[in-house]
């Protein structure tokens, strides 16, 4: 089949130790397809989303299909403080093979419900934006309608683009709101680094018909986290679930250098922590993913390990 490949063991490398010291020592390696209900207290599986489709319709620099391996052999090198009880899979990697962006999503979203349904919490690795759709879909077939569920996206761009044409990584969060619309469903978002020079007067409409809120990036810092955290507690206390993604391309180019479309005007790093503490504090996140890493355009792996970095705080907060 080739939209799904397996795990590889030649992808998780580093030190080595008799005590699982290292992440590369504790990650199981799983074929999505024999994946079981899991028994473990704290059970989190790495899936990759290894597609750039939608970045290339979207205009964006191509090379983001080579991310998910990319971030793990990153994070294959990071220390292990993982609970001894703590079960950590990586499940390979979804591709688009010659099929359509929208069957693409369409099988991330199968993959992400199931993960849900066998008790692990998804950790998404991107691979394009759209891969956004895809999870959001995946959660709301496990949840149904009884729990509302709520967006936070680290990012400079809305992703409300008019999705009529067809999808790409510019239309993920406008397909979620029109099935929103079409269910009858709220449709909460909160985008946190928005840019200005990153989205057109339309975008910025469209954000306020949906009511879409969000915060702009000359706020997005430490100089102003009181504000921000205000914001986020605030967004989070409205909703009963969260989903979370974090779009590498919002991050300044001085820390990300290699993703689909970077900018010197960009967020930092450090503001990024601090929410993604209150979002794990809140007990309420369901699943997340890390978009938009393009190897193709990094430098000694910066932006990987940015990638890694995160994911490495997120599995540990978790």
């Amino acid at each position: 089949m080739d939209t799904y490949t397996l795990p590889s063991k030649k992808l998780w490398k580093g030190r080595t130790s008799t005590k699982q010291l290292y992440l590369h020592e504790k990650v199981v390696l799983k074929d999505l397809d024999m994946l079981k209900e899991s028994r473990y207290e704290q059970a989190m599986a790495l899936l990759g989303y290894a597609c750039d489709k939608g970045v290339r319709t979207n205009r964006g620099r191509p090379g983001a299909e080579y991310g998910p391996d990319a971030i793990r052999e990153q994070l294959a090198k990071m220390p292990n403080h993982l609970a001894p009880n703590a079960h950590l899979l990586d499940l390979g990697n979804i591709h688009c093979g010659h099929g359509t962006l929208a069957l693409c999503q369409a099988h991330l979203a199968n993959a992400v419900q199931r993960l849900l349904q066998c008790n692990y919490r998804p950790l998404i690795l991107g691979g394009g934006h759209d891969m956004a759709y895809g999870h959001l879909s995946g959660i709301k077939k496990y949840m149904g309608k009884e729990r509302t569920l709520g967006i936070i996206n680290f990012d400079a761009h809305f992703d409300l683009r008019d999705a009529t044409s067809g999808p790409h990584s510019g239309t993920p969060f406008e397909q979620y709101a029109l099935d929103c619309a079409a269910e009858g469903t709220e449709f909460h978002y909160l985008a946190l680094g928005i840019r200005h020079d990153a989205n057109d007067a339309s975008l910025f409409e469209r954000a306020s018909e949906l009511g879409a809120q969000y915060v702009q990036c000359g706020y997005f810092n430490m100089h102003f986290l009181e504000h921000v955290q205000l914001r986020l507690v605030q967004f989070m206390e409205d909703v009963d679930v969260i989903y979370t993604t974090i779009d590498l391309d919002g991050f300044s180019s001085a820390y990300a250098p290699g993703v689909s479309a970077a900018s010197p005007m960009g967020f930092a790093p450090d503001i990024v922590l601090e929410c993604m503490k209150l979002i794990l504090d809140s007990k309420k996140l369901i699943s997340l993913d890390v978009a938009e890493l393009n190897p193709k355009f990094d430098r000694d792996g910066q932006t990987a390990k940015l990638a890694a970095s995160l994911v490495h705080y997120i599995l540990h907060g978790l």
